[in-house]
């Protein structure tokens, strides 16, 4: 639901994401080969239409970086921006249909590990590619989270570069940015003037300081201010329609399913990081969101609009700004399509260096040193695959980051797996020593290798317990292993066994008659 009970913080949170989205998603429209306006409409529907539709009340939906390499394949492959408008739209079909079949609970076995590997990852990401931005260096666009860039350079070399073209009037703006955007957040000063966030107000100094040096030695070069197009004739004829024609293009449907699989995928992780964000922690219904998210790509492909997912820079920017509800999203949508129309001359002044001063700080946060503590000391399970995470979200993408902070997550839920197959416990009785094995509720084949080891390492002439009443499941290769030896190295080693709620299991499988010689107790 809308909210209006705390307007005041969903203006403010609005006016500031809208100033973040807006470079964002002309940086990606230009790293896509595409008219610009074709992301100005898919950051209008995200926050408009997505908005509205979705249950998340500080996620912030819009073009997203990482389909940029899709989008550039796709529109070579299929020769025609118009049939992948086409692919768009059937896209947002199938995310609908996702939706409907419940497919977004998958979000909910995604660790908390790697969903906090990824937030600093992408806060890491953030703060090294807004560095050149920060300094006057602009060759790669705004928005770009790969490591390796467009422009021959990694996110590395880039930051490297890019003290080679140096900018004094940039690095001055940025820094007057910062200044006021610590000073503003540490003093309270917008207590004093509630309407005035401070993304606003180092905007408006930087527009001011940029006319003042406009005809000086620090002046900024246009290329490193906003773009947009100035008059209504551009902007319509970046409008464009789907070809349904090409309805039948097996290559166009290829291209459909996997905008809209990476596209879900990503929103699903965006909408988990942003409930980990949440203040007030509230739940997101990720089918919901699916549906909404399918929504939106189906209109934003109707009328020439990139496809888009729930994003984390601008759910983070939108969450730090103060945001409360929804309501935020909508106004940053409305912004988007207002402020295009009726001032984008104005827009135009706005220098990059402000708004990399802005995520710079977006970038910190997420990246925090007190969030790699926290995780080292939760120990090496948490740790490891939270690391693993950071390092693949920056020096690969975020996707495949993701990927393999989960391999490690699974692997160690494995290695606990495998060390908690059962208790083994040692104690003295008069005829010898009696050891019991205790079997945990579960016990599948990957705890066969530990299983065979423990009996084989049995001393001779002891007692064994093998207790199974807790145990609810146990694999057929593991009941056989606890067959052989009872029928036989038990024989051998004069090791008499004691079976404790284990027939029930082995009359599964119907071998309880070969355990006729041998005590059961229940």
């Amino acid at each position: 639901m809308l909210s209006s009970k705390n307007i005041k913080s969903d203006v403010i949170s609005g006016l500031v994401v809208f100033l973040v989205a807006l470079p964002l998603c002309l940086g990606i429209a230009l790293g896509s080969k595409v008219d610009p306006i074709s992301g100005i409409i898919s950051g209008i529907i995200g926050g408009i239409v997505v908005g509205f539709l979705s249950n998340s009340q500080v996620s912030v939906s819009g073009p997203a970086a990482g389909l940029i390499a899709i989008v550039v394949t796709s529109i070579e492959a299929l020769g025609s921006f118009q049939i992948f408008l086409l692919s768009v739209v059937l896209a947002g079909v199938i995310q609908l249909v996702l939706g409907y079949l419940k497919s977004g609970s998958l979000a909910n076995f995604i660790p908390n590990s790697v969903i906090e590997g990824m937030l600093a990852g992408i806060g890491i990401t953030i703060f090294l590619k807004q560095l050149p931005h920060a300094v006057g260096y602009d060759k790669d666009f705004e928005g770009d989270e790969t490591f390796l860039q467009t422009d021959g350079e990694t996110t590395f070399s880039e930051v490297i570069k890019a003290f080679d073209y140096i900018s004094l009037g940039a690095i001055l703006i940025c820094l007057i940015s910062l200044l006021i955007l610590i000073l503003w957040d540490k003093y309270k000063l917008q207590s004093k003037i509630k309407f005035l966030p401070a993304a606003l107000v180092a905007v408006i100094v930087s527009i001011v300081v940029h006319l003042i040096l406009k005809n000086s030695a620090l002046a900024i070069h246009e290329e490193h201010l906003v773009k947009l197009p100035t008059d209504f004739e551009a902007i319509k004829n970046g409008l464009s329609t789907p070809d349904f024609s090409a309805f039948l293009n097996l290559k166009m449907w290829s291209v459909a399913f996997t905008i809209a699989v990476v596209a879900s995928i990503e929103t699903l992780l965006c909408i988990e990081a942003a409930d980990k964000l949440d203040p007030e922690k509230r739940y997101t219904n990720p089918n919901l969101e699916l549906k909404a998210q399918g929504l939106g790509n189906l209109l934003s492909g109707l009328i020439g609009g990139l496809p888009m997912t729930s994003v984390v820079v601008r759910t983070s920017a939108n969450i730090n700004a103060g945001a409360k509800s929804k309501t935020s999203t909508i106004i940053h949508g409305l912004l988007l399509l207002v402020c295009v129309l009726a001032i984008p001359k104005l827009l135009n002044l706005i220098p990059f260096a402000t708004l990399a001063a802005v995520l710079l700080l977006i970038g910190y946060k997420l990246a925090s040193p007190k969030l790699f503590i926290k995780f080292y000391n939760y120990g090496w399970n948490q740790f490891l695959p939270f690391i693993i995470t950071v390092i693949g979200v920056v020096s690969i993408d975020l996707l495949k980051g993701v990927l393999l902070g989960l391999l490690s997550s699974i692997l160690f839920i494995l290695r606990e797996n495998l060390r908690k197959a059962y208790i083994y416990n040692t104690e003295k009785i008069e005829e010898g020593d009696c050891i019991e094995l205790v079997l945990a509720q579960e016990v599948s084949f990957l705890n066969k290798a530990s299983i065979k080891e423990s009996l084989l390492n049995i001393p001779m002439g002891t007692t064994l317990i093998i207790n199974a009443k807790e145990t609810e499941y146990i694999d057929l290769d593991v009941l056989e292993i606890i067959q052989d030896f009872v029928q036989v190295q038990a024989v051998d080693r004069n090791i008499k066994v004691q079976l404790k709620g284990i027939d029930a299991h082995f009359k599964l499988i119907n071998t309880t008659k070969k355990f006729n010689n041998f005590k059961i107790k229940h």
